[in-house]
């Protein structure tokens, strides 16, 4: 295992500098763990933890996972691999009225696709609050027998006023002073499902004039008549996260518990229960410590699941991998890889303080994964028709010429890709000109070109339509300028465009997609997101690619030459249908 002097040389941060300190001093010392959480009791009677640190990554499985959690994932896994610790894969699972198997599932996959696992040494270390829901109830009941919590009986609005304000301190419930075995049972009759929905809720006996709000008596438990799915029927009182969250790191052995800022004001409730639970001899020492980190703030993005289901609900988008959505599953098919994600947590750090990551960040670190690995390949997206008129005596009637290609330029192991040039092929709309603008260096009148990997071609014209767009261009081979042949350099072209022959090419479908907002904030000081949305997110055109692409299978990336980098749709694309997505244009100028 690394130690803190050996652990990779990665940019420095201060949970790296707390986590290294706290290894130096031999504060994470002394803690016992055999594999399966447990309470003070039973965690004495285990061994010491053989993992140096242990974190977490505590998804509430109510939504498909965002690139906010993968920033999360990667540091929290990260950590934990760099210091020889643990990461455990905890679900949060305590509002049973939005949770589900579907998203259990499609955030274990989530987590894997990134590269992570939560086994250690054959011992797996995934877990569920819902597994922790009896040691819950005991330590609330414990709290309540040392008139450290009680039932309520005010009304939500009442609870709500008498809370207070930032400059006015709370008022204390009628039902504070209650005896602790009033509350008691009490407690044990909303277990019993004798009372109704926001009629009474548990609550921490703390401090009414606390200036930190999350001190004033916060709820612990509420009723809830809903089916957990593992639990069913079995409760009908569920802990507050805030209640639950702690208690679940202790009974893990969690030794840095790691969440974003928006928790910080809730760290002093956090150190008071788990200080007085362990007091009350329901866990061990040492307890874990919260350490808060800013949240991603990226531009053009929403990451709120609540919005970004509204999108899905209501069909602004094709699903929860819908590749405008920033959510795990919509990047991968949108042809981001697990390698560009990582390298996109760690380009943009870790700090206290919040601020926006422009989205070309995301896109940058896409592009430098994907540079070096994927095959090269010629599409044209606006196809238009160009008519090689002296094909015939050049090249001979009904002859085609063969043309390779890199699958990679610096890849020259890699092979060669093969396809045939004939009299027809298909150019981009936009490389031909009837009036060139000046700096024009592709086809116009009299102008010259080079056919890619082919010949030098002179433009001799073209047909309109009758709404005046082109039809069909007209060229001439330039003779003895086939590229690779000898002399072929002799003919100086300044122009050189890319294309796909009408005799091989295959037709294809693909989406283009652009962001999903027109504004960086798109929901900034309440505004209404949906107001954002771009109309010009999605672009569907029919295309025409090179035969190489005839064997591509679903989510392997290309770079189209000129274009960008494209993935072969996960869902969509087969052999009798190509269907490709534009993951990420090329850098400008490129």
């Amino acid at each position: 295992m690394p130690t803190p002097e050996t652990a990779p040389s990665k940019p420095s941060n201060f949970l790296r500098q707390t986590i290294e300190a706290d290894l130096a001093s031999g504060a994470l010392e002394g803690r016992h763990f055999a594999g399966t959480p447990g309470d003070a009791q039973q965690l004495a009677l285990a061994p010491l933890d053989r993992a140096r640190i242990r974190t977490r990554f505590p998804p509430e499985p109510n939504g498909y996972l965002h690139i906010g959690h993968a920033k999360s994932i990667c540091l929290n896994f990260g950590l934990a691999a760099d210091y020889g610790g643990v990461c455990h894969l905890r679900f949060d699972d305590t509002n049973p009225e939005k949770e589900d198997q579907e998203y259990v599932e499609a955030i274990r996959d989530a987590v894997r696709w990134l590269g992570f696992d939560w086994v250690s040494d054959g011992v797996s270390h995934e877990y569920f609050a819902s597994d922790y829901f009896d040691l819950m109830w005991r330590a609330a009941c414990a709290l309540i027998d040392a008139g450290l919590a009680y039932v309520d009986e005010q009304s939500a609005e009442d609870m709500r006023r008498n809370r207070g304000t930032l400059t006015e301190p709370g008022v204390d419930s009628p039902w504070r002073d209650r005896p602790a075995a009033d509350s008691l049972r009490r407690f044990e009759e909303m277990r019993a499902g004798r009372h109704a929905e926001g009629s009474m809720v548990l609550r921490a006996r703390i401090d009414m004039a606390s200036p930190n709000l999350n001190l004033r008596d916060p709820a612990l438990y509420r009723i809830r008549f809903a089916r957990h799915h593992r639990t069913g029927d079995t409760w009908c009182v569920y802990p507050m996260y805030t209640f639950a969250h702690p208690i679940e790191d202790a009974l893990e052995r969690i030794t840095h518990s790691i969440c974003t800022l928006e928790f910080e004001d809730q760290r002093p409730f956090y150190d008071w229960l788990l200080q007085h639970l362990a007091q009350l001899g329901l866990l061990e020492a040492p307890l874990p410590r919260q350490y808060e980190f800013a949240r991603l703030n990226l531009s053009s993005v929403l990451t709120s699941k609540r919005k970004l289901a509204q999108l899905v609900d209501e069909g602004h988008v094709a699903g929860w991998d819908d590749p405008r959505l920033p959510t795990i599953a919509g990047l991968r098919r949108r042809g981001y890889t697990p390698a560009a994600i990582r390298l996109f947590a760690e380009r943009i750090g870790v700090s206290k303080s919040d601020s926006w990551i422009d989205y070309s960040v995301l896109e940058g670190a896409l592009r430098d994964d994907l540079d070096p690995l994927a095959a090269r390949a010629m599409a044209v997206l606006d196809p238009v028709p160009l008519h090689l008129s002296n094909w015939d005596e050049i090249v001979g009637a009904g002859r085609l010429e063969a043309c390779q290609a890199p699958l990679h330029p610096h890849a020259p192991e890699r092979g060669q890709r093969s396809f045939q040039l004939g009299p027809r092929v298909w150019i981009e709309r936009g490389d031909f000109a009837f009036d060139p603008p000046k700096g024009f260096f592709r086809l116009y009148p009299g102008g010259r070109v080079r056919l890619k990997y082919g010949y030098v071609i002179e433009c001799t014209g073209a047909e309109r339509n009758a709404d005046g767009s082109v039809r069909e261009v007209h060229a001439r081979i330039v003779p003895d300028t086939k590229s690779g042949t000898p002399g072929a350099a002799a003919v100086k072209v300044k122009g050189v465009i890319t294309w796909v022959g009408a005799d091989d090419g295959l037709a294809a479908e693909v989406r283009l997609y652009d962001r999903l907002f027109v504004k960086d904030q798109p929901d900034a000081g309440g505004a209404d997101f949906l107001q954002a949305l771009n109309p010009h997110s999605l672009r569907v055109v029919q295309a025409w690619v090179e035969p190489s692409l005839a064997s591509a299978e679903p989510g392997v990336s290309f770079q189209f030459e000129r274009h960008g980098y494209f993935v072969a749709d996960a869902r969509d694309h087969r052999a009798a249908r190509l269907v490709f997505n534009r993951s990420v244009g090329l850098r400008d100028g490129r």
